[in-house]
């Protein structure tokens, strides 16, 4: 196998940028909405407090910072050679956002880690970087979609594609999002500004923690993301009869709970023997909510995730008629309404090689290539995969655990992912030369 090894740094340097990593994770993890625990949405008081410590980590490594018309904080470095602000830029970057009781690295590690990267690059003394392009890093701003309960909020403001009908969003006080971002100080009639063209862009590459357990389990630190999984959001609500739990016997019931419940399974045991289909069955409120009631209406949601939209679709359509046999048998009606619908997205192939490229760059103890894994969480690659080609590279997380406090990666691994994503960004420039 050849190693094109291109970045002339020492060791003690990616060291120092991984301890500055790992400790601007443990920071930020300390900017939180609930003591004790990570919560930081949209258009908080922690999402403006970030924005600040990203913009001051951006200025520390020459480049000039900015907020974007939807909350994102963006950073831009020029080439050396013919500086132009206009030049199309090769992005960097991941969210700062946060689920509730989150992990402190999903997202953030690849914000910190791009800006590590820029460091790296940056030519000694000059706010400028030696590549054919400038560098952008960016901090997008809701890429859970925790709070308006839209995820890719901030990315799809940036790949052009904001849907005005998300403006009547709320959250759960009821605040819309329009209100939301007036108190702010964003203005509403300027998303557009968010916007970026194609021909601004040389391409999207995002550092990532795996969000599963594959890179552990085969003992490998760094991955090449091959695809974003392909997603479908529903609310399904089954109806039945509320009833005295007492009074009423078995066969006059129309019990909503136990009929969601069975199509709860259902989901299970379909998705399970599919290949790469994933569902997952989150939420789940029986009304009225009495202890002595039978439940009249159930409400429950459905996350349906595959590499390829047409399995994906597939499988739908058979939990659909799984559903109405279901029901029918218990007499209950169903309705589905879709919340939700992202396509699948390819990492671009040139991307996937520089990425593989600066993996084995790297890592240089092993004759094998580099892992090669579809990722089945989604990311803010999947809105910019829309006006620019998108890679990613994944960390090992210990046990696959995210969204959760028990969320990891280490610092051994986050020094390989940053000389690997420099790797890459040495590579992609030579291409483009």
């Amino acid at each position: 196998m050849t190693r094109r090894v291109l970045l002339d740094v020492t060791p003690d340097r990616i060291a120092a940028a991984a301890r500055r990593v790992m400790a601007r994770c443990d920071e930020l993890a300390r900017v939180t909405a609930a003591p004790g625990s990570i919560e930081r949405v949209y258009l908080s008081p922690e999402h403006a407090r970030v924005n600040r410590l990203a913009a001051e980590w951006m200025r520390e490594v020459g480049m000039r910072s900015w907020q974007d018309a939807a909350g994102n904080q963006m950073g831009r470095i020029e080439r050396a050679s013919d500086p132009d602000p206009a030049a199309p830029a090769l992005m960097l970057g991941s969210h700062l956002d946060t689920v509730r009781d989150a992990g402190r690295f999903d997202g953030i590690v690849g914000v910190l880690m791009a800006l590590e990267v820029v460091r790296l690059l940056r030519l000694p003394g000059e706010s400028a970087v030696g590549l054919p392009f400038p560098l952008e890093v960016i901090a997008f701003s809701d890429e859970e979609g925790t709070r308006f309960g839209k995820a890719l909020l901030g990315s799809s403001a940036v790949a052009g594609t904001w849907n005005d009908s998300w403006w009547t969003l709320t959250d759960a006080d009821g605040l819309t999002l329009r209100q939301a971002f007036l108190e702010f100080g964003l203005d509403p009639g300027r998303i557009g500004e968010a916007a970026r063209r194609p021909d601004q862009l040389v391409g999207y590459l995002e550092a990532h923690i795996e969000q599963g357990p594959e890179l552990h389990r085969s003992e490998q630190p760094l991955a090449v993301v091959s695809s974003i999984a392909s997603a479908r959001r529903f609310q399904l609500t089954v109806e039945g009869e509320a009833r005295h739990a007492g009074g009423t016997p078995y066969d006059m019931r129309r019990d909503a709970l136990l009929g969601a419940s069975e199509a709860a399974l259902a989901v299970e045991r379909i998705c399970a023997a599919e290949h790469h289909i994933i569902g997952t069955v989150g939420q789940f409120e029986a009304f009225p909510g009495s202890v002595n009631v039978i439940p009249g209406e159930t409400v429950f949601s459905l996350d349906l995730r595959g590499e390829f939209d047409g399995e994906r679709d597939r499988v739908w359509d058979a939990i659909s008629r799984e559903l109405d046999e279901i029901m029918g048998r218990r007499s209950l009606r169903w309705n589905a309404r879709e919340i939700h619908n992202a396509p699948a997205v390819r990492c671009a192939p040139l991307l996937q090689d520089v990425v593989r490229e600066g993996i084995t760059s790297t890592i240089t103890d092993t004759a094998e290539e580099p892992p090669v894994i579809f990722s089945r969480a989604g990311h803010d690659g999947m809105a910019i995969g829309s006006i620019a080609d998108v890679g990613m590279l994944f960390l090992r997380n210990p046990d696959g655990i995210s969204h959760h406090p028990d969320e990891a990666v280490s610092g051994s691994d986050v020094a390989l992912g940053i000389r690997a994503l420099a790797e890459s960004v040495l590579g992609l420039a030579m291409d483009k030369n």
